[in-house]
């Protein structure tokens, strides 16, 4: 099959059906929740980051008369308990919470959507649970390689010169030559004064890259109370110390040794999904998934960077969930 040339568009907002929390270790209790169909086919969302946690929104890429839509936040990520917390935080606990959550449910197999880090993690967790997986859908492909992390840690400043300098202006010019090290001290202060503004400014950095065309300014919205405010600030902090602990460890993950586990999924109907001026990551690592993968379909939004919401990256993606409907 191929991905239509149709327009595609995220379907109408839903809620879910059932929420819950599962304890996966004495010290980390995951968010999850299903929406959709009770008696469809299940389908896993994978979101990224890392740290980022799941939203309304992400529901919308699946047919919900089709599918039993799972969202689950990672560990340390949205509702997940402790929010913040890197200990007992690595890949290979991300993996093993996924199929943890999969026997929880009592699910045989199921659809696996990942982009950006999630596109790791389900690359991460095929590599070894293939025989639980009907379909996956890969988006922004990320295999945290150096060449990867040296590109977001410096390298787009050939293409966003005033973003990579705005993040380097919030430190002292001494520490400049290391800016990963430079944020993580501060995000890991024990000082809100400190934590919370460089984890604002940090994630600031990522937000800033993540579109071809960015947003035209929206109106004002509403103020905000005192609790809101508050809540944003405990997650843009949880967020940003959950990043900076994979980036520091190179994601807990060997992409090359991804990029060959990836060349025994050939069973697997596989679609990836790449914007073409994705400027988080690039699309030479898609390309070479598709090297490794060749029964993938491969889609190169040509008018596009890394956000799924931008018009080609959704279309692309919800023909793909529209595609893998017919497979059990």
């Amino acid at each position: 099959m191929a991905i239509s040339s149709n327009t595609y568009y995220l379907y109408p907002e839903i809620e879910p059906f059932h929420k819950s929390s599962l304890k996966v270790s004495n010290l980390h209790t995951i968010y999850y929740e299903e929406c959709g169909n009770p008696d469809g086919m299940p389908v896993v969302f994978l979101h990224g980051g890392p740290g980022s946690g799941c939203n309304p929104t992400q529901r919308r890429f699946f047919d919900p008369k089709c599918y039993r839509i799972i969202l689950l936040d990672q560990r340390g990520c949205g509702r997940s308990k402790p929010e913040g917390e890197v200990r007992e935080n690595a890949t290979d606990d991300l993996v093993n919470d996924i199929e943890s959550l999969r026997k929880h449910l009592n699910i045989t197999k199921w659809h696996i959507f990942g982009g950006s880090w999630g596109s790791s993690l389900s690359l991460a967790y095929a590599a070894k649970h293939a025989s639980h997986i009907i379909s996956l859908t890969l988006r922004g492909i990320f295999l945290s390689r150096t060449g990867e992390l040296a590109w977001f840690l410096g390298g787009l400043a050939h293409f966003y010169p005033e973003v990579w300098q705005r993040l380097g202006n919030y430190l002292p010019e001494n520490e400049r030559g290391d800016v990963l090290s430079a944020y993580a001290k501060r995000i890991f202060s024990n000082d809100d004064s400190i934590n919370t503004p460089a984890a604002i400014e940090w994630n600031a950095y990522e937000s800033s890259i993540m579109r071809l065309k960015p947003l035209e300014a929206s109106a004002s919205p509403a103020q905000k109370s005192a609790e809101e405010l508050s809540r944003e600030q405990v997650t843009e902090l949880a967020r940003a110390r959950v990043q900076i602990h994979y980036v520091q460890n190179q994601c807990f993950i060997d992409g090359d040794a991804l990029l060959t586990a990836a060349t025994t999924l050939s069973t697997i109907p596989t679609v990836i999904v790449q914007g073409r001026y994705d400027m988080v990551c690039p699309p030479l690592t898609a390309w070479e998934l598709a090297r490794a993968m060749p029964h993938a379909e491969f889609v190169m939004v040509a008018d596009a960077g890394h956000s799924a919401m931008e018009p080609g990256i959704t279309s692309a993606l919800v023909a793909a969930t529209e595609q893998f409907k017919t497979l059990k």
